[in-house]
């Protein structure tokens, strides 16, 4: 069947309405639709693709067989810690345990429906769901902060300049910093001061704030949830929670959603736009994903964390001809660089460096026997790395006094000696390839093409390639709206978070991934469903073949994979102001889009962070993992319904994956009838 874009362009367009794909399971009715389990993989074989796609079985088979090889050396493994930690505390996962004095810790049984101070469970619940919001909103809003001080200390000639003078100029004249006539690194280091003290200024709000549709901004404002200083939105968090202090359920999820619009549109943006500045905005780029990218003939570095100060640094030193040199000399045939987590992402973006996996994949890069160097900065990091590596040759090299573990070479890293770190890990790395173990080295043949880098100026201008400059406003999402507005598409999904040995690892990803794009909906991924989707072959552009027709026919045009890598988990806040430019070209706020956000495996405080910051833009959320306030049945009713008045959204759990990519297209059809599209 054929379909047509709304697109005004070079093209012959006009405006009609998308079908699912043939052969998939799906069933028009009138206006709606009612779709129906798709088992993809059954339906559309590998032998009919252009590409490699990769399925959750042969990757388990892979890491089985690291296991094994793991066993020959005595090597623990997270997978053997689960069954070690299984079942897990029921009190924990109700949310209805309290240690914050030492006058318990107090639990709440049917016998015992209070603590000793008289704290009811929803008091419980909701103190420890503000305390694991506070938790993911320091850490990620300390990364920008981290950030902020590296562009301070640019210079030019120095280990760090501004790549992307342009959009440090459109800042600076967003935050009224005058750059006319001033050298650019004069105008960078009044951004970053100014970017530093939205940490702990006495007054006002968020600067950018300021990019959402002023109607959201009002809402913020309404009720009481506009962040104010970073720092003291976490302080007051823990105050509230402090013994004696806040036991009221509206109030402390109130706090949570303030206090993660402070991460969302405080330091983690920061985070992302000054990363940007420093390193590069990214645009596409070609890259490969999967345990494969490792070389058994090279010396392999493993950068692994959140930072991209440290992991820019390792590799521009590790294309150092006398480094490139000295690993020859030690008989290796190069210096591979690959990532894990959302360090992998940073650099995978900018300087198209493999991915090799995601979160529940870092003990693996190590099991291949052929790791010479894992080396992490902060966030997300194994505590097991430091055992498990003394099980091989590899070496443990921690940079950071935030993330400093036993078992490991600390290496600290400091932006004003950046080069001179970098340049040592980078020598210890290749000094240690001659005490490999060939007998051990076992690397498994899996590898995928992946098209990564889709920043919000590169979605634009993908976007304007596709306009007529003569008749349409170029820079704008408004041919992605005209789509979505004729059903071509029916919507877009944000896919975020982690892995979580609480579902199949990835499962979730690719399947509700590989559903949603089947019919007609664009996901946006980041961190490490982003990696997941990697790894399985869904960000190459040959993936369009498992999309309905209508989205197919965009990818087509536009040039695009299906599914668009928008970076690493503070690159959530580039999906925020993506979400805000389409609410604001459309002219309706950002809860009235059909865009959804959905973190099916997420197991961290920070994605708990992230997720209140999301639904407090207006973005409808789906979590696969329940948020552990079950046991708090106001706590649950405010997060899964009448928060849903104060912001315009709320969650959804759903612990069946089938399900609950059943109710996200449910969403998006209800959005869209809501718009009488």
């Amino acid at each position: 069947m054929e379909v047509f874009l709304p697109f005004r362009v070079r093209l012959c367009v006009f405006h009609g309405r998308a079908c699912a794909r043939p052969g998939l399971n799906a069933t028009f009715h009138g206006p709606h639709i009612l779709f129906h389990q798709i088992k993809l993989w059954e339906e559309v074989t590998l032998s009919d693709m252009n590409t490699t796609f990769i399925t959750i079985e042969q990757m388990e088979a892979a890491t089985d067989a690291l296991l094994e090889n793991g066993k020959k050396v005595g090597a623990d493994s997270w997978q053997q810690r689960v069954k070690n930690q299984t079942p897990h505390c029921k009190f924990g996962e109700e949310g209805i345990c309290c240690r914050i004095c030492s006058m318990g810790p107090c639990r709440i049984t049917p016998k015992a429906p209070r603590g000793i101070c008289g704290c009811d469970a929803d008091g419980i619940v909701g103190r420890n769901y503000l305390r694991f919001t506070a938790g993911g909103a320091a850490t990620h809003s300390d990364h920008g902060r981290s950030i902020a001080h590296t562009l301070y200390l640019a210079k030019d000639g120095g280990n760090y300049q501004v790549k992307d003078p342009e959009k440090l100029i459109r800042i600076a004249k967003e935050w009224d910093i005058e750059t006319e006539g001033r050298d650019i690194y004069d105008i960078a280091h009044e951004v970053a001061e100014t970017g530093l003290l939205e940490y702990g200024k006495p007054f006002g709000v968020q600067r950018f704030l300021k990019r959402a549709p002023e109607v959201r901004q009002e809402i913020w404002h309404r009720e009481g949830i506009e962040p104010r200083a970073i720092d003291r939105e976490v302080s007051q968090s823990l105050h509230m929670t402090h013994m004696g202090c806040s036991s009221l359920p509206e109030a402390l999820i109130r706090q949570s959603l303030r206090t993660g619009l402070s991460d969302g549109w405080g330091g983690s943006m920061m985070g992302t736009e000054f990363s940007d500045v420093l390193f590069g905005t990214p645009k596409p780029v070609d890259t490969t994903a999967n345990i494969g990218v490792m070389e058994k003939d090279m010396v392999n570095i493993i950068v692994h964390g959140h930072d991209p100060s440290l992991s820019e640094m390792i590799v521009f030193y590790a294309q150092d001809p006398e480094m490139v040199a000295l690993a020859k000399e030690m008989g290796a045939k190069g210096i591979n660089i690959a990532g894990v987590c959302c360090t992998a992402n940073e650099v995978a973006m900018r300087h198209g460096i493999p991915m090799a996996g995601n979160f529940l994949q870092q003990e693996n890069v190590v099991l291949t026997g052929a790791c010479e160097a894992i080396v992490v900065d902060v966030q997300c990091i194994f505590p097991a790395l430091g055992p498990l590596s003394k099980c091989f040759h590899t070496k443990f090299i921690t940079t950071s006094p935030i993330a400093q573990m036993p078992d490991s070479d600390f290496i600290e890293f400091h932006e004003e000696t950046a080069g001179e770190n970098a340049k040592k890990i980078v020598e210890m790395a290749i000094r240690n390839f001659k005490n490999r173990k060939p007998e051990l080295v076992n690397i498994p043949q899996l590898k995928t093409n992946a098209t990564v880098g889709y920043s919000v100026e590169a979605i634009k201008k993908c976007l304007d390639g596709v306009t007529n400059s003569h008749v349409d406003e170029i820079g704008s999402t408004k041919p992605l709206i005209d789509c979505v507005k004729a059903g071509v598409l029916r919507g877009a999904v944000a896919m975020v978070g982690c892995n979580n040995p609480k579902v199949r690892p990835d499962t979730a990803h690719i399947e509700l991934m590989k559903k949603l794009i089947a019919n007609d909906i664009i996901v946006i991924v980041s961190g490490c469903s982003a990696q997941a989707a990697a790894k399985a072959g869904l960000l190459s552009k040959e993936a369009k073949e498992l999309c309905g027709e209508g989205l197919k026919r965009v990818c087509e045009l536009v040039d695009i994979p299906p599914i668009l890598h928008m970076g690493s988990c503070v690159d959530i806040s580039r999906m925020m102001i993506l979400a805000a430019d389409i609410a604001k070209d459309w002219g309706i706020d950002i809860c009235q889009v059909p865009v959804l956000g959905c973190a099916p495996e997420w197991m961290s405080e920070k994605a708990v962070s992230i997720g209140n910051y999301v639904v407090a833009t207006g973005i409808d959320t789906f979590l696969g993992v329940d948020p552990y306030t079950k046991g708090g049945p106001k706590v649950t009713g405010l997060l899964q319904g009448s928060i849903k008045d104060w912001i315009g959204a709320n969650y959804t759990v759903e612990l069946d994956i089938e399900k609950l990519g059943d109710k996200m297209i449910q969403r998006i059809e209800e959005k869209r009838a809501a718009l009488g599209i």
